[in-house]
């Protein structure tokens, strides 16, 4: 029981350092590998703990078109309420797939971009894109896939 509380609390504060300096992440550093909230060791299950419900894919897609702002992702089409939007964000940065960065001080508002592990869904996102344009008649692409 100590040992766990110890190494969580040492993943904490590596994560907290690795946020405030922007420092690079290796495999063995990456949130996603510290995951305590598993269900399984099944790789489909542990994606789906993060990327499964109906809002995340939807804010990653919308990284990837360009938005960076709270008011620009909650502009989307799909009308996802601000609750939701900002809890994903907050889900997606403690995953270390989003880093959010202040850009104005009084108040403070924050802006978010993909990190590498973020960027690397790219491939998977087109792979629904395509599946979705030949599975339902009358879809469109609105960006960049």
């Amino acid at each position: 029981m100590q040992v766990t509380i110890i190494i969580e609390g040492y993943f904490k504060i590596a994560s907290y350092l690795r946020n405030k300096y922007n420092l690079p992440m290796n495999k063995e550093m990456n949130p996603l590998n510290e995951m305590s909230f598993k269900r399984s060791a099944c790789p489909i299950a542990c994606s789906l703990d993060i990327i499964g419900d109906k809002w995340t894919l939807l804010v990653v897609r919308d990284l990837f078109f360009g938005k960076t702002k709270f008011k620009e992702l909650q502009e989307s089409a799909e009308n996802i309420p601000t609750n939701i939007l900002a809890n994903r964000l907050k889900q997606l940065e403690k995953a270390g797939m989003v880093v959010k960065t202040p850009y104005q001080d009084r108040p403070v508002r924050y802006q978010y971009h993909l990190t590498e592990t973020g960027k690397s869904l790219e491939s998977v996102v087109k792979a629904i894109v395509q599946w979705g344009e030949q599975q339902f008649f009358n879809t469109s692409r609105s960006g960049a896939f």
